[in-house]
């Protein structure tokens, strides 16, 4: 994306962010919008596009409120709309459906919005449903896998393919932890973290197992959030007040219908092929990036996401990450704002805001120096994609 018609990212909110905030997903997005809004310096009047992604992955609360883009727009204040949408997997849909509409012509300035709640527990879920003492039934897919207690994401998303990893390239639970603990230093140096204490290997190894080899601190930690990103033109970007930092190209990967356990190869699903593309559609390569913000739903992600992206050889993420370049300081800094796993479940959308935030040069205290072209990714397994971004 090169020229006058290159999309620039100039605006970047979040809304109040916890557990059980008691906030609708209304009040949440309205929030993010308003921060974003402030941040571009405009008014909803200088949007002609709303892109979202609304929900949980999961068991829904009850009365949890649908947000329509259409609707939202017009609560917000924008006028008539060029462009309206809703799309997944996580942020990158939304971040994706701006791009496409602004390198079209469609729209010039689009906000996009990532809204998630807290899901139910399965004891709630259940409760809810007034199933606590009848039999499980399950039909479709899902009848091959829970009967062997494949059950939720963390067994088909994140032990599977981690053990996997394991029993082919080597990999250890220590070098699992070695990133778990990078992060978190990342998040003791960014107050927007939930969680900001120092954490040692004896701590990952000491917390319990959710599904081996994954442990709770594998796991990122679900809230009620709202994020935004304004996207516009290359040419209208000069007109607001942040520094513009420029979308160089992006990805949109399926591989393989809506299951996880089918995979052809866990330990190589979509991001392999969103890598390939995103690589095709530019001029710079691995060498050129200066952090990168990937997924971390769980561990197995971010791993799979280094290789993926040709930072790391295939099979080789572990000691890559072990031998400290992904944290603060290394040559390939990964997740600065503490990922997921310590900022809350945004699901993909504070990886591209702490990417716009890192070329801005305002990350304080966990600052890449000079950091120039920064890549973010979002998903795994059937469907994923990733953005490139640049300072200039």
């Amino acid at each position: 994306m090169k020229g006058a018609d290159r999309v620039a990212a100039v605006g970047v909110g979040y809304s109040k962010t916890g557990r059980r905030s008691g906030l609708t997903s209304w009040q949440l997005a309205i929030q993010a919008a308003k921060a974003a809004l402030a941040d571009a310096g405009m008014t909803p009047q200088d949007l002609d596009g709303v892109a979202l992604l609304w929900g949980v992955a999961g068991p829904a609360p009850a009365g949890l409120d649908i947000v329509e883009p259409m609707d939202f727009g017009y609560m917000l204040g924008c006028g008539p709309l060029n462009w309206y949408g809703e799309a997944g997997p996580a942020y990158i849909g939304p971040a994706i459906q701006a791009v496409a509409a602004i390198k079209s012509g469609m729209a010039h300035t689009v906000l996009t919005l990532r809204i998630i709640r807290q899901r139910m527990s399965s004891a709630e879920q259940l409760a809810s449903e007034g199933a606590m003492a009848q039999p499980m039934q399950v039909g479709g897919d899902a009848q091959f896998t829970a009967p062997f207690g494949s059950v939720s994401p963390v067994q088909s998303i994140a032990a599977l393919p981690a053990q996997r990893h394991m029993d082919l390239f080597g990999t250890t639970e220590e070098q699992f932890g070695a990133h778990v603990v990078a992060q978190r230093h990342f998040a003791t140096l960014n107050e927007d973290a939930i969680f900001r204490d120092p954490l040692t290997i004896e701590d990952y190894l000491n917390s319990r197992y959710i599904s081996t080899p994954v442990r709770l601190l594998d796991c990122d930690y679900p809230v009620d959030s709202a994020s935004a990103v304004i996207y516009t033109s290359a040419e209208r970007a000069k007109d607001f007040k942040q520094k513009p930092v420029f979308v160089d190209s992006a990805s949109y990967s399926s591989v393989k219908y809506m299951t996880f356990e089918n995979i052809d190869d866990m330990t190589q699903s979509s991001p392999f092929h969103a890598a390939r593309e995103l690589w095709k559609r530019t001029d710079l390569t691995p060498a050129d990036v200066d952090c990168a913000q990937l997924y971390d739903g769980f561990t197995i992600i971010v791993f799979q996401w280094l290789e993926a992206l040709g930072l790391c050889g295939v099979g080789e993420s572990g000691p890559f990450v072990a031998a400290g370049n992904t944290a603060l300081g290394g040559s390939m800094p990964v997740n600065t704002d503490g990922g997921a796993c310590n900022v809350g479940r945004r699901h993909g959308a504070n990886f591209c805001i702490e990417s716009i935030h890192q070329l801005r040069g305002e990350a304080g205290a966990r600052q890449v120096p000079d950091a120039k072209v920064a890549v973010w990714a979002n998903a795994v397994g059937p469907f994923s994609g990733a953005m490139l971004m640049t300072s200039e």
